[in-house]
């Protein structure tokens, strides 16, 4: 597989290429960190590069892991039940931060604990989500990087249509616990409005329940389905490609991993480099800086990928139009 990557900058202008450097010198004793995701965390034969690109961040900042950090991990392992349970460890083990991954991870540290701060390293939209009074001025104790997914799905539809110009049913997957889905699910419906396609929402929060979505949408008529953007459903990345595949439905999804895992499109931001940045967040409270007074951040750039191998699996011929303006084609 041979992917060609034109230049990709950081997520945004605020955000820089390389993070503060802190000296070894000035940290006093270990620092605690606590990290609640709803998926595992990276080993060899199951990467997962936004929890390494914290690690990675944290490094840069001058905390290493084992010397002058020390991180207590907590993965509900796909369940989201488990993550109330999970941030309440975090607090009894007085952590000094809590980083978390998605929405549904968020609100279970937020409504565990209202004075340990809290990182969310991508959540969607943080004031819609009741995690800040403003993107400006948060004024709790939850801040971080907002992904505001939501409005991508308008240009997700678009870009689906665009491969596909016959389109006129279109499946969204997604889960109805997440509320940024419900947002995702009014802008894709109000764009597909607009050339007359449907919008079938299928519900899926486990991998049992993600098999059962796709024979939905394939008896209900679906040409092409949307992914929406979940921390569950990125690990399951590989799951969702070989569905697809298996269905011959062209597949859009939130982030390039899916891409690269066998997907055949996406269209969002650098979730990576968003982990990656959470580590400066982590630092300037641990340096006593008040999440409340932290703006959230949000990414300015977003990025294109296609899979010309899958495109070619299933059948379809991608514009060039659509070649030429993607930041990574997967050959």
């Amino acid at each position: 597989m041979i992917s060609r990557r034109r230049a990709l900058v950081a997520i945004g202008a605020g955000l820089p290429a390389l993070l503060p450097s802190v000296s070894l010198a000035q940290q006093s004793g270990v620092r605690r960190v606590g990290f609640l995701a709803i998926r595992s965390r990276s080993t060899a034969t199951n990467p997962d590069a936004y929890y390494d690109a914290f690690l990675q961040g944290m490094r840069e900042a001058g905390y290493v892991e084992g010397r002058n950090l020390a991180i207590e991990w907590r993965f509900a392992e796909g369940k989201y039940e488990r993550l109330p349970g999970l941030a309440a460890d975090l607090v009894r083990a007085k952590v000094e931060v809590i980083v978390t991954h998605g929405t549904v991870g968020t609100r279970a540290a937020q409504r565990t604990t209202n004075s340990i701060p809290i990182v969310a390293a991508a959540v969607g939209d943080p004031v819609a989500g009741g995690f800040a009074a403003s993107l400006a001025r948060p004024g709790g104790n939850v801040t971080g990087l907002s992904t505001i997914i939501a409005h991508l799905a308008e240009k997700q539809v678009e870009l689906l249509k665009t491969m596909i110009p016959a389109l006129s049913r279109v499946a969204i997957l997604m889960n109805f616990d997440n509320a940024s889905h419900s947002a995702n699910l009014q802008n894709a419906r109000a764009e597909a409005k607009k050339t007359g396609m449907t919008i079938l929402p299928v519900d899926a929060r486990t991998s049992e329940a993600i098999e059962r979505g796709f024979a939905t949408m394939t008896r209900d008529g679906a040409e092409a389905v949307i992914i929406a953007s979940d921390p569950f459903y990125t690990g399951q990345r590989w799951q969702f490609a070989a569905l697809a595949a298996k269905s011959r439905l062209p597949s859009m999804f939130p982030y390039r991993e899916y891409v690269e895992a066998g997907g055949l499109m996406s269209y969002g931001p650098d979730a990576a480099d968003s982990f990656r940045y959470a580590a400066t967040f982590v630092d300037k409270i641990l340096k006593g800086a008040k999440p409340a007074d932290l703006p959230f951040e949000q990414p300015t750039r977003y990025y294109l990928a296609i899979n010309l191998k899958t495109a070619k699996e299933i059948g379809v011929t991608v514009p060039i139009s659509l070649l030429t303006r993607a930041e990574d084609v997967i050959e």
